[in-house]
């Protein structure tokens, strides 16, 4: 076996060796050796950011929207329900302009007042999306009568109603944070045209007048690249983090992102080293991702289990607790039920169940 001093030598004669050849190879060795110092701070950071974490105890909630339970032919009280049995004790729930307000000044907060009633019944936390974006496809929530407004005038009538909302729900127990927006600045995907900064500080500004005793959350706009610089600057940010998805514009297949644990450690220890400012995990994919724009109904079994099955979604536990951050929002729980009622697999509701309890 060599020994440690004999391995030095020899890399140290390889270098030499490929340096004097020609600039080429000078260039060549300086960005290996770049490449190599950039990933090692990368990880350093974010073996620093677990290390420092590592007394912090878990919160583990789910997203939560009644739409898409009933679209996957669920009840959606039932499936909250059944969410809260199995120890589910945080939520995050959706605010849809388009449900709550269908025509103008005619308000129906019943779909969000049961939600915010069962968790209290529950001893369960909510934080509340606000906003325009939101989580679930189109993204962007406004309700038909608004789609030929100008901008200068829907954007009162959201203000309007975002500050009824909040009004209504700022008092309950059960409310822990508001979530503002949903990835507001991801021009890639969502049925959405207005990203202006000046709307996302002034709905900011608005929540902190309204209810300054409750923080408030925004979700970074990409699931692995973004800086979260300029304003506003919130309380917390978040982070969505997928694994598994289907590649409908190049390759056609599965694409799983290669994204390392460490590699999430290191943006969450990067924002606190420079912003004071801790991240969470917003959506951590828990839910197939069905081919070809079809929906979960529309999908076979042995098709949804190529991007989800439960040995999957025990590893989505572990990869989302393996980052050292410590508030995790899983994405897709009405699935797992949905799995469990309609399909008559509980593979992953029993996973789910492990994790909660």
């Amino acid at each position: 076996m060599l020994d440690p001093r004999t391995i030095k030598n020899k890399l140290l004669k390889l270098f030499k060796n490929y340096w004097r050849k020609n600039i080429l190879h000078k260039i060549e060795l300086c960005f290996v050796i770049l490449v190599i110092l950039i990933v090692g701070l990368i990880y350093g950071i974010g073996q620093w950011y677990i290390y420092s974490q590592r007394n912090q105890p878990y919160k583990l909630g789910v997203s939560f929207i009644p739409d898409y339970a009933s679209s996957l032919g669920l009840n959606p009280k039932q499936t909250m329900t059944a969410l809260l049995n199995i120890g589910v004790k945080n939520f995050r729930l959706t605010s849809y302009w388009s449900d709550l307000e269908p025509s103008k000044n005619n308000y129906d907060f019943s779909s969000l007042d049961w939600q915010f009633s069962l968790a209290q019944k529950y001893h369960a936390k909510i934080l509340l999306v606000v906003g325009l974006r939101q989580p679930r496809w189109p993204e962007c929530h406004p309700p038909s009568w608004t789609l030929n407004q100008p901008t200068s005038v829907w954007e009162k009538e959201l203000y309007t109603f975002m500050a009824k909302t909040i009004n209504r729900y700022k008092n309950s127990p059960s409310l822990s944070a508001y979530q503002l927006e949903n990835e507001y600045f991801l021009k890639g995907f969502g049925d959405c045209t207005n990203f202006s900064r000046s709307r996302l500080i002034y709905e900011y500004n608005l929540i902190k007048k309204l209810d300054p005793n409750h923080p408030i959350i925004v979700g970074r706009s990409n699931n692995a690249l973004g800086i979260p610089l300029g304003q506003p600057q919130p309380n917390e940010f978040s982070i969505s983090i997928y694994k598994r998805v289907w590649d409908a514009n190049i390759t056609h297949r599965y694409l799983e992102y290669p994204y390392p644990n460490w590699f999430y450690s290191f943006l969450a220890g990067v924002q606190e080293i420079f912003l004071h400012k801790n991240m969470i995990i917003g959506e951590m994919q828990a839910e197939a991702w069905p081919p070809n724009y079809k929906t979960i109904p529309e999908t076979s079994l042995a098709e949804q289990n190529k991007s989800m099955n439960a040995t999957r979604l025990k590893n989505r536990f572990s990869f989302a607790k393996s980052t050292g951050m410590h508030s995790i929002y899983f994405w897709g729980a009405e699935y797992w039920y949905y799995r469990k009622e309609i399909l008559h697999d509980p593979s992953l509701w029993n996973v789910a169940k492990t994790e909660f309890k």
